[in-house]
């Protein structure tokens, strides 16, 4: 079947747990504000976002509070910064309770998110603001020195710095900023700003003065998103190339959060939900998951700043109890090497969703072990809003699989001429669905590359079975060509992960005279006793002789994203350098 055919089989929708639906109901919210604003009056003395700190420090804001908060900032962003509709703005800080009150507040005032990594160089910094055209920047400030360099070479004519101890109660408030005036952890910041809170407090007055987020100042018109207007620039990883702004509308976000909902049900009860956030609510993961989906249930989310190193998260464990995590293979990995969370597993979760990088089997084989809960493997991608597929919560759980598509999406896996390829056969996963992506942003040679006749063509390699169940081989960039066998990396790191002395490993392919591509798996050791001979021989167990690694590098610590990934691309360019 070439990709130009309709494509209406769908051997997955047997498999939905009882209630879910494989098709979305027509679309319950005119924009992404209409939700918070009448998830926040539903569900508005609940708590919606507390942070908790690696002390064990926290606080809380309740739906409410929330809401009338996002709509002050609303205002000053219209009202005192002259921000248009459509205008973006850039947001750049950890997971605190700064965050959704901007998000929220950006989207109200009928502008467009830029999500930035507070992690950012000055260079990528750069890069994303003018690439987005962002007008204005709300940043922590624990950052502020880096903006010096940077604001005068890009459109950004306002900046308003977040302090981690915002909406703190007083007491602790005081306490948190002397920690931080002592430690020396806030840098001076040369370009004039505005603190957040102070932003807040002019946006309430005009707010109690009448005023009404969405409506242009003087002239009254309507400075509100309709679906099909983009709400977010969500740039990629660049853990492949450059990083591009996926361009996702109102519609494209609110689908894939009502997706999650459904995947949810089976799940869900009277009670509302603790979900710990410790992945970055600036990456489309969390943002969608966590932020968007969680408070659309009335549920409460707990955020940890950082999740590194791991006991951070012990006081969250230990105050609250959680009944759904979000996670990448790393995070689950890293809390079973644990022994306070291995001591104290979580006795009212209800599921933890993995998502963001392949799932490794002896990861979830040893958390179910442990937990009694499996992990729910997912797959997505940024330009999908993320999720596409997976594990059916309440349905059929199989190993090493991302599970099935999501209400309303397709997936297929084609070669390379656009042509489905047999069940059980690889190929290349492509997508369509109302939460794949409208392009990028000015990008329209690059969105030409990736959507093809409506179909999001993801750069992943898998394979469906019968049943609909869909498996991530590897990302197609990333297949090793060794004397010309395909190898594919996820495949022989997770044969190397059933060893009991290995922590973490990675694999890339590395150039070799006599193969043309050699396998080379970098590892981080439990145990120093460890050798590069014994894992090879681990490895001739499980794996056909080319995909066993020709070299073992013992590293202790591999590059990885904010969000946990690790950089097999930063890998392969050190080895490069080398040559």
């Amino acid at each position: 079947m070439s990709h130009n055919e309709n494509y209406d089989a769908r051997p997955w929708n047997k498999n939905y747990p009882a209630g879910n639906s494989p098709d979305l109901p027509a679309m319950p919210y005119t924009n992404i504000p209409d939700m918070i604003t009448r998830v926040s009056q539903k569900y508005s003395n609940r708590k919606a976002f507390t942070v908790c700190l690696p002390n064990g420090m926290a606080a809380s804001l309740t739906f409410a509070e929330i809401d009338t908060l996002s709509d002050a900032f609303a205002l000053y962003l219209t009202h005192e910064l002259n921000l248009s509709k459509g205008e973006r703005v850039a947001v750049q800080m950890p997971n605190c309770l700064a965050y959704p009150i901007a998000m929220f507040g950006v989207l109200k005032a009928g502008l467009i998110l830029v999500n930035v990594n507070p992690l950012y160089t000055t260079t990528e910094m750069e890069h994303q603001f003018n690439d987005s055209g962002a007008k204005a920047l709300i940043i922590i400030d624990l950052f502020g020195d880096k903006l010096g360099p940077v604001i005068p070479r890009t459109h950004i004519r306002n900046v308003i710095l977040v302090s981690l101890a915002d909406f703190f109660p007083l007491p602790l408030k005081a306490i948190i900023k002397l920690k931080l005036k002592l430690t020396k952890q806030i840098p001076l910041c040369t370009i004039q700003s505005i603190p957040f809170t102070t932003a807040i407090s002019i946006g309430k007055s005009r707010l109690n003065s009448g005023a009404k987020p969405g409506v242009s100042p003087g002239s009254g018109s309507q400075n509100t998103m309709g679906l099909n207007d983009t709400a977010v620039l969500q740039y990629t990883g660049g853990t492949t190339g450059v990083s591009k702004g996926a361009d996702l509308s109102h519609s494209n976000i609110l689908s894939n959060m009502l997706q999650i909902n459904e995947v949810l049900k089976p799940r869900l009860d009277k009670n509302p939900e603790v979900i710990l956030t410790a992945l970055p609510l600036y990456h489309i993961f969390a943002f969608t998951v966590n932020c968007l989906t969680i408070y659309s249930l009335g549920g409460h989310n707990v955020l940890v700043p950082s999740p590194r190193p791991m006991s951070n998260l012990k006081k969250a464990f230990e105050k609250y109890e959680f009944t759904l995590i979000t996670g990448v293979n790393t995070l689950f990995n890293a809390l079973l090497q644990e022994p306070w969370f291995m001591q104290n597993p979580p006795t009212k979760l209800k599921a933890a969703v993995a998502g963001g990088t392949a799932l490794q089997s002896a990861v979830a084989e040893r958390w179910m072990k442990a937990i009694n809960v499996p992990i729910y493997e997912g797959f997505g991608l940024t330009e999908s809003s993320p999720v596409l597929s997976i594990q059916p919560i309440g349905g059929k759980i199989k190993p090493d699989s991302v599970g099935i598509p999501t209400a309303s999406t397709y997936l297929r896996c084609v070669d390379d001429n656009g042509v489905t390829v047999a069940v059980g056969e690889r190929g290349e996963l492509i997508a369509k669905g109302p939460q794949v992506m409208r392009g990028y942003w000015n990008r329209p040679e690059e969105t030409a590359k990736t959507i093809k006749d409506g179909w999001l063509y993801t750069g992943d390699i898998a394979t469906m079975d019968e049943n609909g169940y869909f498996s991530i081989v590897d990302r197609k960039k990333d297949m090793i060509l060794v004397s010309g066998f395909n190898v594919y990396p996820n495949e022989v790191e997770d044969a190397i992960m059933k060893h009991a002395k290995v922590s973490e490993v990675c694999v890339i392919g590395v150039p070799d005279a006599s193969s043309g591509e050699a396998v080379r798996a970098f590892v981080i050791a439990k145990d120093a006793s460890l050798t590069s001979e014994e894992l090879r021989e681990h490895c001739k167990k499980t794996l056909t002789n080319y995909k066993v690694p020709k070299s073992v590098e013992f590293r202790k610590e591999l590059p990885k994203t904010p969000v946990g990934k690790i950089l097999r691309k930063d890998l392969r360019a050190e080895v490069l350098a080398q040559k």
